[in-house]
Formats: C-alpha cells, sequence, structure tokens
C-alpha cells in the first residue's frame, strides 16, 4: 500500500513544479522575452535546471506550453463573458480579464516559436468566442459599431502593461502599489467607455488588418529556436 502513496507523492511534486516553472517562465519573459534564461526560469521556480529539462526539452517547447496555457485562460474568459446575460458586461468582463491575463507579456515570444498545431486550433477557438461576444454586443447597440476584433485586442494588449507598477516593483516602493493599481483600474474603466455606443468621433482610417496580431506570430524561415 505504500508504493503507490509515493508514487502519488512524486507526481504531485512534478506537478507542482510544473506549475512553479510556468508561472515564473511567464514572469521572465515578460521581462525579458525571448531572451529569458532557462537558467532563471528555473532559479525563480525555486527547481534545479534538471527539472526543468526533463519536464520541457527545449526553451521552445516551454514558450509553446505557455502560449497554450494562455491561450486556455483567453477562451475561458471570453466564454464567461458570453455566460453573461447582458452583452456589455459579458464584452466588459473579457476586455478585463484579458487585461489581467496580459497578453502583451507573451508578444516577445511571437515569431520566435513554431506555431503547433494545437496553439492554431486553440487560437481558433478563442478568435470564434470572441467574434461572437463582439456580434452580441453589435446587435445590441452597446458597442461602438466601427470596432473590431483586432481593435479590441490591441486595446487589452496596451493596458496589460503597467509600466509604473513595473517601475514601483523595481523600486521597492511597495507603500505605492495599492495607489497604482487604483489609478490604473481608473484608466480601464476610461478605456471601457471609449467602446461603447455613441461615440462623438469615428476612429480613424480603416479597420486593421487581422494579421497584424497573427502574422507576427509566423516564424520567418531561417529564425533559428530559442537557445
Amino acid at each position: 500500500m505504500s508504493r503507490p502513496t509515493r508514487r502519488t507523492h512524486r507526481q504531485a511534486e512534478a506537478e507542482a513544479n510544473d506549475r512553479a516553472l510556468l508561472e515564473a517562465a511567464r514572469e521572465v519573459v515578460a521581462v525579458d522575452g525571448v531572451h529569458a534564461s532557462v537558467a532563471t526560469i528555473a532559479a525563480r521556480a525555486g527547481v534545479g535546471i534538471g527539472s526543468l529539462y526533463r519536464r520541457y526539452r527545449t526553451k521552445e517547447e516551454l514558450f509553446q506550453r505557455l502560449v497554450v496555457i494562455g491561450l486556455d485562460r483567453w477562451l475561458a474568459a471570453a466564454e464567461a463573458g458570453l455566460a453573461h446575460d447582458d452583452p456589455w458586461d459579458g464584452l466588459a468582463h473579457y476586455v478585463l480579464a484579458g487585461i489581467d491575463i496580459g497578453q502583451g507579456s507573451l508578444g516577445a515570444i511571437a515569431g520566435t516559436i513554431e506555431i503547433t498545431d494545437e496553439i492554431t486550433e486553440k487560437n481558433r477557438r478563442c478568435d470564434e468566442a470572441v467574434d461572437a461576444l463582439i456580434s452580441r454586443a453589435h446587435t445590441a447597440g452597446v458597442l461602438r459599431p466601427d470596432v473590431t476584433r483586432t481593435d479590441l485586442h490591441l486595446l487589452i494588449e496596451q493596458l496589460g502593461k503597467s509600466p509604473m507598477i513595473d517601475q514601483l516593483r523595481r523600486q521597492g516602493r511597495t507603500d505605492l502599489i495599492d495607489t497604482a493599481r487604483h489609478a490604473r483600474a481608473r484608466i480601464n474603466a476610461i478605456a471601457l467607455d471609449g467602446l461603447r455606443a455613441g461615440a462623438p468621433h469615428q476612429l480613424p482610417g480603416g479597420p486593421p488588418d487581422a494579421a497584424l496580431l497573427s502574422g507576427r506570430w509566423e516564424r520567418p524561415a531561417g529564425t533559428p529556436q530559442p537557445s
């Protein structure tokens, strides 16, 4: 009876290490981008570099896993938005959840990894769910008619970054973090109101091509894998 218990303990420990590695990798990538060091990631996660390589054979494989997990979170946010009865509340939920996810944190590795079939399929499902959110909001007349999915995701990417909070953390000014977070919430609310129907001015120019976001994830021929 003791052998299964030990095996279960090892499995739980491995899962905990994996969660720590992925969280550490996301944090390091947000700062260092594609140049994120596996040694730095392992150290932040509190595991040995050997443990990292036993779970992920290459840094590219680790980055691909980060993208898959990120897409799962985006899909969950969109589906939760669709579960709202009110079209505006559903859209607002998605935008605010996306800001918390921080889309920009993985943008730094765009174009450096191979896009797997799993990533492609999850991205397709996310796009369909977000399109449904936007269509429902347009039909209800609560979202300005000139806003597209690309507009929405570009806005979320910008709002997902907080240079002030990052700076305060680097300075160790924990006494100002809550104030900065409150200020950020106000900016998010201002941006959300800018999405509402009835805005006094149309958006300049034509809508951005969807390839603006998807195209940057295509790895140019000859680009080396992350090392």
